[in-house]
């Protein structure tokens, strides 16, 4: 598969911090339509942090490239609001309180070189979809556990973004 161009949004939430939390991602190649160029995730767990899941969530995103070559533009948007300036840190908050799913995350934003982070506005339509899907994985976590699934494509196609 070839593409000039991805789009990213991720998004998180953590009920009570720690507690159990949630998150979920979408991925669109640029320029084209329909089923194919459409795919996303959303996950929980319990026991663990909005840096946690902020941090999966963009793992996540970013692992699902690995069908594209490394020097893909990426836009990547995402809701959580502290999370470009710690990508930036060498050893911020998140580097302490998570430390393997921040070495995790640094190592794939690092396998990215065009790689433009934004942060997605509270009132952005893609907003609302995701934080939906992180609902999802907070609520499925507390009867299952940590768990992964991919967001249904009838639910992708009506993806705002």
């Amino acid at each position: 598969m070839t593409s000039s161009a991805v789009t990213l949004w991720t998004a998180a939430l953590c009920k009570q911090d720690p507690g159990y939390g949630g998150w979920s991602f979408v991925r669109k190649l640029d320029g084209e339509s329909g089923a194919a160029a459409i795919k996303g995730a959303a996950g929980g767990e319990r026991r663990t942090t909005l840096a946690r899941m902020s941090l999966t969530a963009l793992a996540e995103a970013l692992s699902s490239l690995s069908d594209l070559p490394a020097n893909t533009a990426v836009t990547l948007y995402f809701a959580d609001p502290a999370l470009a300036g710690e990508l930036v840190a060498s050893d911020g908050a998140y580097a302490s309180a998570e430390p393997e799913a921040w070495a995790a995350a640094r190592a794939l934003v690092a396998a990215r070189p065009v790689l433009n982070l934004v942060p997605l506005a509270p009132s952005a339509p893609a907003n609302g979809f995701l934080a939906a899907w992180s609902e999802f994985g907070l609520d499925t976590s507390k009867s299952r556990g940590a768990f992964k699934a991919a967001i249904p494509k009838p639910n992708l196609l009506k993806f705002p973004g």
